[in-house]
């Protein structure tokens, strides 16, 4: 795979700036790849590519476009060790979890998408009026680091096959899977312009993006702080947007009978610390009843021991490092404030130098208050802060004090659980051991967002209504 070159109207094209951006292994620290750092050239020839691409495809019947998207996927399926492996070096996500979670969930996810496609209500006829939904054009795609696979499949799947064309701005510390996304539209036979690829920092390509006059569109996932920046820009030609953000969500325990949390325990951690805590949904407050404080600190202790830390390569290891030395420091200034404000360490703590490697291991804060830096801000990274409550209307307190709100859990009788989950102002609760749904809408209440993702609602993002008064003679 040549990462040095642009996907731009069909094409492979070397990027105006020549210049590039150095791809850095976590685990080793090694640099083993460059991409071009596109700028607002590149986002102008792919922003005309898009244009001039989009009558046709939107014209295009669903049926053809669902057709090309089930050869995208084929192809895609047959680049799964090239993604696993190229994940594993630009991410520094563990094998066992790239292979499930970063690479073989978006073939779902891509299904799914293509299942739903033709249930998507495009045409609605009302007592005086028909509405249809048209797309809205071309979408500027930016997406994170942490799911360099999945955020991009998030956007760009359900746009394409709403028959809007795509110019995709990974992220300049992951951007490798990107081109073989690139590859598999390629080799598909997407019309030329349909989608364009053009890395770059996000300071250049995703201004020009949210900036460029023939984009219809900005879809982002990342930080609250950069979904401002790019909502403003957007705002700005009054582009639509749909933003993705950040998350603090709290995992509340109900109080158990036999006073086993073993599940309730795996299910938290496998969220807070899987992906080393560099996921938006991560369950980073563990809200326990204040009476099993002794009993779920002693499962805890225990029960982290099997979230082994080490090179990404092993498939035995959990947790591998974090994405980059910024990310490491960050992380490392949020282990040392919650010390400073008074949590007590449970399990963890400072991490080694990074000389080898952006490694921090699983770290619990217990004796948390809610108002500390540690349980308000969002530190992306294996950091689990346990807060007690008194009752359940304390819980709830607590678990909505705080400006986000994409993600929650409540762990007890099933009952109670939805009745807490009522209450909670998250966009998505999970109750109990139960699964996610890819139909199911993905998005945030308060400043974690706005729009949604995945299923028919992720879809129906990426039109725009229009409303025609046709019962008359």
């Amino acid at each position: 795979m040549d990462f040095e070159k642009l996907y731009i109207g069909g094409q492979w094209t070397a990027g105006a700036s020549g210049q590039f951006i150095e791809v850095e292994n976590p685990a080793t620290r090694q640099i083993f790849a460059r991409v071009p750092a596109g700028n607002e050239i590149d986002v102008d020839k792919a922003a005309r590519a898009a244009h001039g691409a989009l009558p046709a495809w939107a014209a295009l019947p669903l049926t053809e476009r669902i057709d090309l998207m089930e050869k995208f996927l084929a192809i895609f399926k047959s680049q799964e060790n090239d993604l696993i492996d190229i994940t594993i070096k630009e991410l520094g996500s563990p094998y066992s979890f790239t292979k499930s979670a970063q690479v073989e969930y978006q073939y779902v996810r891509t299904r799914s998408y293509i299942d739903l496609a033709p249930k998507v209500p495009l045409v609605e006829k009302m007592a005086y009026s028909t509405t249809y939904r048209e797309p809205v054009g071309v979408i500027g795609c930016i997406t994170p680091w942490n799911y360099p696979l999945g955020q991009v499949i998030q956007k760009i799947v359900p746009a394409l096959l709403m028959g809007n064309t795509v110019i995709l701005k990974p992220s300049q510390h992951t951007p490798l899977s990107s081109y073989y996304l690139a590859e598999a539209f390629e080799k598909a036979g997407f019309p030329k312009g349909v989608f364009n690829l053009v890395t770059g920092r996000g300071g250049e390509v995703g201004n020009a993006l949210s900036s460029h006059p023939l984009v219809d569109m900005i879809s982002f996932t990342g930080s609250t702080s950069g979904g401002v920046t790019v909502g403003k820009k957007a705002l700005e030609s009054v582009k639509h947007i749909s933003l993705e953000l950040g998350g603090k969500s709290p995992y509340v325990i109900l109080p158990a009978k036999d006073h086993d949390y073993t599940e309730p325990i795996h299910l938290c951690f496998n969220s807070i610390f899987l992906n080393s805590g560099q996921t938006c949904t991560a369950f980073s407050r563990l809200l326990i009843p204040a009476e099993e404080k002794e009993t779920i600190e002693k499962q805890l202790t225990e029960i982290a021991k099997e979230y082994t830390v080490g090179s990404p390569e092993s498939h035995e290891v959990k947790l591998g490092p974090v994405s980059s030395l910024q990310q490491y420091k960050k992380i490392s200034e949020y282990i040392r404030k919650g010390m400073d404000e008074g949590a007590r360490l449970l399990l963890g703590g400072l991490p080694d130098s990074p000389d080898k490697g952006y490694y921090i291991k699983p770290t619990i804060f217990t004796d948390v208050k809610n108002d500390m830096t540690i349980a308000q801000d969002e530190i992306f990274g294996p950091v689990l802060c346990v807060i007690t409550y008194r009752d359940e209307d304390d819980a709830i307190s607590i678990a909505n004090d705080v400006r986000y709100g994409l993600n929650a859990g409540v762990y007890g009788p099933k009952d109670k659980a939805i009745a807490m989950a009522h209450r909670i102002q998250a966009g998505n609760v999970y109750i109990n051991a139960s699964p996610r749904d890819t139909a199911a809408p993905f998005g945030g209440y308060k400043e974690s967002g706005i729009g949604r993702e995945g299923g028919i609602y992720g879809m129906l993002e990426f039109t725009q209504q229009k409303a025609l008064f046709d019962t008359g003679k």
